[in-house]
């Protein structure tokens, strides 16, 4: 529950669920053999190569399903089975928004991944990347060590420039190179992004992985 509920982060999930290191170090070892969690570590990109970065590394469910159940369903779960839904419903009104961010954050690096194979493109790594100053939700490396940086806004509202302008701006403070940019949005692109004539901007949304095979 403390992994479903936070961010993620090793140690900080130990605490969270107000575990001894030693004994949250175990139990971690015996939910990633039954495979309802993997550990990942964050990356290092240094010049145009991959290197693992000392700093702490994340907790993810196998399956989304798993991240609902322990995140939304098992906290409650007294609750529920004597028909009181009450607490239930409203917690996961509050928070139900980050679990389908997540999920879309994974189908988008998926495509990712699909769409570039599908061009002849090899991504040799794909995945989220955080350091001490930044988080990005998708970085992948392509065959040529190109890097390209990605991020997923499951937002009602569209995309505008300032999201690819951040972006931009978080890489250069993490000593991130990309060549190519990536925008997936839920809602779409302003006219702005739309009109851009950037040939290193790729921009996605909802209808581009609803027509994904």
């Amino acid at each position: 529950m403390a992994v479903a509920r936070g961010d993620g982060k090793i140690y900080s999930s130990i605490k969270k669920a107000r575990l001894k290191e030693s004994l949250g170090e175990n139990i971690i070892e015996d939910l990633t053999k039954l495979e309802i969690i993997r550990l990942e570590e964050s990356k290092e990109l240094e010049s145009n190569s991959l290197k693992k970065y000392r700093i702490q590394s994340k907790l993810r469910f196998e399956k989304p399903f798993l991240r609902f159940w322990f995140g939304f369903v098992e906290p409650f779960r007294e609750d529920l089975e004597a028909g009181i839904h009450t607490n239930f419903i409203e917690y996961f009104k509050a928070h139900y928004e980050r679990l389908r961010s997540l999920v879309f954050e994974q189908l988008c690096e998926e495509f990712l991944v699909d769409y570039y194979a599908e061009r002849g493109i090899n991504i040799v790594f794909s995945g989220s990347y955080w350091d001490k100053d930044n988080e990005f939700d998708i970085v992948a490396i392509m065959h040529s060590k190109e890097i390209i940086l990605a991020e997923c806004k499951y937002k009602d509202r569209k995309v505008c420039k300032n999201e690819l302008t951040k972006l931009k701006l978080k890489a250069s403070q993490s000593n991130l190179i990309a060549k190519h940019w990536v925008l997936f949005s839920k809602q779409g692109f302003s006219v702005e992004l739309k009109n851009s004539k950037d040939k290193d901007l790729l921009l996605f949304d909802l209808q581009d992985l609803s027509q994904w095979k």
